[in-house]
Formats: C-alpha cells, sequence, structure tokens
C-alpha cells in the first residue's frame, strides 16, 4: 500500500452527470428518494426475514443476504453522488477511490453469487420438488453465502494488485460519478492495454458468464415447467419475468463497460446508474408486491402491531 501513497496524483476529480443546475437539482431529488427507498425497502426485506419464522427458509435467507448486498453496493456511489450534485468541485482521495473500487468489486461478486443462488433455489424447487429440502439445506445456503464473499474478495483484490502499482501522475479526471478500473487505468501514465485485458479477462468474463448461466438456468426451468404443464407456462414465466429482468438490468451495463473494449464515451455512467439504483430498488418491489409469503408476513407484522397497540 506503500505505492498508494508515492503517487503523484494525491486526489481525482468526478465530471459527474450533468453540468446543468436544473437538471442536477431534479437529480438530486430523485436520486434522495430513490436512496431512502432502497435503504427502507431492503432493510425491511432484511429483518421481516430474521423476526418471522415462517420465513426461515433457504429462498428468503438468501433473499434477506441480497438485500444487505444492495444496501452496501448502492452505499458505495449514491450517496456521494447526490451530495457532488450540488457541487461544483467534485473530488475524491485517491485512497478513497481505491477503496470504492474495492468494495464496488466485493458487493458486485457476491451479488453475482446470491443471484446465482437464487436461480438454483428456483430450479431445485420447481424441477426437484421431493428433494428440495435436503439440497437447499442450511449448510448449502450458508455455503452459498461464503462462496459469495470468498469470490467477491478474490475477484476485487486480483484486480486491485495491478492497480496500485500504476504510476498517476495526471491528468486526474475522471469522465464519471464513481470510481472504476477502466476509467483510473485509463488515467494512469504507462500504456494500460496489459492492463485493460486483465479487467477484461477477469470482470468481463465473470459478468459474461454469471449472465449465460443465469439465463440458462431460467430457459431449463421454463424448459422443464412446460414439459410438466402440457405448454402451460403463464405461472412461471410471470414468476421468473421478474428475475429475469433484474438480471439483465444488473448485468448489461457490466458487460458493456468489461467485456468490449473500454468505451470512450461516457454512455457506461449512466448505464450504471441502472446498477446503483435502478435494481437495488426494484428488488424490494419484486419480492414484496410479487411474493405471496412476503404479503403474507407482512400482514402478520401489521396484525401484530395492531394487537400491541389495543395492549
Amino acid at each position: 500500500m506503500d505505492r498508494l501513497n508515492n503517487s503523484v496524483v494525491s486526489e481525482f476529480v468526478l465530471l459527474g452527470l450533468s453540468s446543468s443546475w436544473e437538471t442536477k437539482v431534479f437529480l438530486m431529488l430523485i436520486f434522495s428518494l430513490i436512496y431512502l427507498g432502497i435503504i427502507l425497502g431492503n432493510l425491511f426485506i432484511f429483518f421481516l426475514v430474521i423476526f418471522d419464522s415462517h420465513l426461515h427458509s433457504p429462498m428468503y435467507f438468501v433473499l434477506a443476504n441480497l438485500s444487505v448486498i444492495e444496501v452496501g453496493l448502492t452505499s458505495t456511489t449514491v450517496p456521494k453522488m447526490i451530495m457532488d450534485l450540488l457541487i461544483e468541485y467534485k473530488i475524491i482521495s485517491f485512497q478513497s477511490c481505491m477503496t470504492q473500487i474495492c468494495f464496488i468489486h466485493i458487493m458486485g461478486g457476491v451479488e453475482m453469487v446470491l443471484l446465482i443462488a437464487m436461480a438454483f433455489d428456483r430450479y431445485t424447487a420447481i424441477c426437484k420438488p421431493l428433494h428440495y429440502l435436503n439440497i437447499m439445506n442450511p449448510k448449502i445456503c450458508v455455503s452459498f453465502v461464503i462462496a459469495g464473499w470468498v469470490t467477491g474478495v478474490i475477484h476485487a483484490m486480483s484486480q486491485f494488485a495491478f492497480i496500485i502499482n500504476l504510476p498517476f501522475c495526471g491528468p486526474n479526471e475522471v469522465d464519471s460519478f464513481y470510481c472504476d478500473f477502466p476509467r483510473i487505468i485509463k488515467l494512469a501514465c504507462t500504456d494500460g492495454d496489459r492492463f485493460e485485458f486483465i479487467i477484461a479477462a477477469n470482470s468481463g468474463f465473470m459478468s459474461m458468464g454469471t449472465f449465460f448461466l443465469l439465463i440458462l438456468s431460467y430457459i431449463f426451468i421454463l424448459v422443464t415447467v412446460w414439459k410438466r404443464s402440457s405448454g402451460d407456462l403463464s405461472k412461471a414465466f410471470v414468476t421468473l419475468s421478474a428475475h429475469i429482468t433484474v438480471v439483465v438490468l444488473f448485468f448489461t451495463p457490466c458487460m458493456f463497460l468489461y467485456v468490449w473494449p473500454f468505451p470512450t464515451s461516457s454512455i457506461d455512467k449512466y448505464l450504471f446508474i441502472a446498477d446503483f439504483a435502478i435494481t437495488p430498488i426494484l428488488n424490494p418491489i419484486i419480492y414484496t408486491l410479487r411474493n405471496k409469503d412476503i404479503k403474507v408476513a407482512i400482514k402478520r407484522l401489521s396484525k401484530q402491531g395492531h394487537y400491541v397497540r389495543l395492549c
């Protein structure tokens, strides 16, 4: 870590999202409401799963962990983005920038594994219902969570090890509202082609591989349901369509930024709003408004609250 202190560049300037004052105020209000919704919605699911014994099942265990990760991933970027919208000179220290990059990729790695766990849970419940409890036992669920954190840390540190050895001597302007490997590598005072390949091979392969694995798993589930229900896919498709929407929204920006050569345009920063704001707020909506067990648990909670007030 000594290299961080020896870098000539001590801070980066984030160019942000917009230069119009009216647009900045509008975006600040919108993202403030979205961030509040993300925090309240995901934490509500987390505590509901913990305190309602009827939700102590494999799927909701994974869902509770996913909710925590969504809060963590969003909190690495959105609060600063909101504050920077009303600041003319948006700066982030070198150390804070590196820390933000690490947390983004750690949380992103964990979320990918948890999405795989949820897809595996749905596959087991639909395709192997008689063996569901044996397959999705507590040990497997905890293993998925541990595997997610291990994957996330290895994924982030394997790239960070190269970044900290790069010389940064200027310029220091990042055309985005957050720090990430592709944008930072372009500012290094060295030939970044080799490092761009490392990032693309790591993050790109991980993003694309996970995306296609999830899509194939959902297709396999739909085919299985189609065979068993004589072609009636309506119920299964309604259930899985929300999951597929979240997967597409989460992975499209990742593949756009990491799979192909690093973009020269600034469109990727707008795409990543889906990862940091849209997807995290969709999860509570999808898993509450479209989930029977969660809705029943909310009714139980409201009845208990009403009973407590009467007493």
